[in-house]
């Protein structure tokens, strides 16, 4: 079966439509256009060409998957991020455009010692960040990207998705950022001492555990459960964070953390119980919502 391009897509469309696929539209086009390893202008000087069976057929097998649900960004195998382009795969959450807001804030309190233009450290006190929980390596490459000088280690539990981090980290020219194997600060508790560190900054798991089933099929069913579930309340890996990470802090050393819209009150509060933060703060997102908590560990 030959078709033309222009009604190649039109079929695409509408088989994603009926999938309930939310942007029917883009979504049929970007996968051609990944197909052919063309851009949108590019597919606008092919409009009018017509295809073999086996283009055709290639096509409708991409349709397919995505109108089974998956995810545009595992079907590409790419998510672009802070203008990065992060290569993405099962093994690792898609990053979100509401992360990119706690990268920026983190790039500020790098250069300037300020969050949001107020004072919050001293200059030029951040010289080594861990990123906990790296996954695609998303957050530690993009500032090391960003802040060249710094040294930036990045951390997760599973190799599969410190694989890619560190592929993604060499592609896109941090040769020197380094990666860390284990459960949350495992791999920084020697013998003789814990390795600690300027900045902590994390995007944990931290949806409830009853709320999963409920999300998009596209997550549900598709992206790494170990990156969603933060336990009954959501609250697993915080607790956790909030009772280790004074112990791999430097002195008035910084902790930031992603956090779900409605869990400022709680992660402050186990911040605060522990007696060891001073200004604890929380930042919104672009949309208005609490989404970061940051914090600094209180000076001896």
């Amino acid at each position: 079966m030959s078709l033309p391009l222009k009604e190649l897509i039109k079929i695409g469309q509408t088989q994603l439509k009926e999938a309930g696929v939310g942007d029917a539209d883009r979504d049929a086009r970007d996968l051609y256009c990944f197909l052919d390893k063309i851009d949108t202008v590019g597919l606008m000087m092919h409009w009018q060409d017509t295809l073999q069976d086996n283009a055709c057929e290639a096509y409708f097998d991409l349709i397919q998957r995505r109108a089974a649900g998956e995810p545009m960004q595992y079907i590409t195998g790419v998510q672009e991020f802070m203008g990065i382009p992060f290569k993405v795969t099962p093994q690792v959450l898609i990053p979100r455009q509401d992360t990119e807001t706690m990268i920026e804030d983190a790039i500020e309190a790098i250069e300037k010692g300020t969050l949001r233009g107020r004072p919050f450290i001293k200059a030029a006190a951040i010289k080594e960040v861990l990123d906990l929980c790296t996954g695609s390596g998303a957050i530690g490459v993009s500032i090391a990207k960003m802040c060249p000088k710094i040294k930036v280690v990045c951390s997760d539990i599973s190799p599969e998705a410190l694989k890619i981090a560190e592929e993604n980290a060499q592609t896109s020219g941090c040769k020197s950022v380094k990666f860390q194997e284990g459960d949350l600060f495992s791999p920084f508790c020697g013998k003789l001492r814990k390795r600690k560190f300027d900045l902590i900054i994390t995007n944990p798991p931290y949806i409830q555990t009853d709320v999963i089933p409920t999300l998009q099929r596209e997550v549900k069913d598709h992206e790494p459960m170990s990156a969603l579930d933060g336990g009954k309340d959501g609250l697993d890996f915080y607790r956790r964070i909030a009772a280790e990470a004074p112990s791999h802090l430097n002195k008035n050393g910084v902790l930031m953390m992603e956090i779900g819209y409605d869990q400022r009150i709680s992660v402050t509060e186990l911040l605060q119980q522990t007696a060891k933060f001073s200004d604890i703060i929380c930042l919104q997102d672009l949309a208005g919502k609490d989404r970061i908590i940051a914090a600094k560990l209180i000076g001896k």
